[in-house]
């Protein structure tokens, strides 16, 4: 077992990374995705929405999961995935993460445009327009800050770089 370094070493080390490009970007991915999913799941909810719930669930517990092992500096533990392959693991979870937002704002457009009818101020009964239309704009900012995500890592990998920070 390697010796642990000290303290102050580690509290340098999470500090390095919440400051970092990675670690403002991973906190904004998870701040985005839990207001996705906190807002579908706290209304009613059918038919493809279900996609884009299971999209914002399964994104933001593997963003977590990353965001915490980078944080402690863990990575190394992770097997296949960690030690040097670890800025290609972050960038093929955010690649993944970008494609799959995409149908997923697609849903919540249509679903969105589906119940415009209900905004008009004599409508008088429940409608889910101001839900979808929230999740919409947290689906597309979680997309965006996964974009975002996908251009930092490929150019450090382009530059030949091995760690995420």
């Amino acid at each position: 077992m390697p010796p642990q370094p000290p303290e102050s070493q580690v509290r340098k080390n999470i500090l390095k990374f919440l400051k970092s490009c990675l670690g403002i970007i991973r906190i904004l991915q998870i701040v985005f995705g839990a207001g996705l999913w906190v807002t579908i799941a706290a209304n009613k909810y059918e038919g493809p929405i279900h996609f884009v719930l299971f999209v914002a669930v399964l994104f933001w517990l593997l963003t977590l999961a990353l965001f915490f092992l980078t944080l402690l500096d863990k990575q190394d533990l992770v097997p296949l995935l960690g030690g040097e392959r670890w800025l290609c693991t972050n960038l093929a979870h955010d690649v993944a993460a970008t494609l799959l937002y995409l149908p997923a704002i697609g849903v919540m457009i249509y679903k969105t445009d589906r119940n415009s009818y209900c905004n008009l101020e004599q409508y008088k009964h429940f409608c889910l327009y101001k839900v979808y239309l929230t999740a919409a704009v947290f689906a597309c900012l979680c997309c965006l800050s996964y974009l975002l995500s996908v251009i930092y890592g490929a150019s450090r990998r382009c530059r030949g770089e091995q760690t995420v920070i």
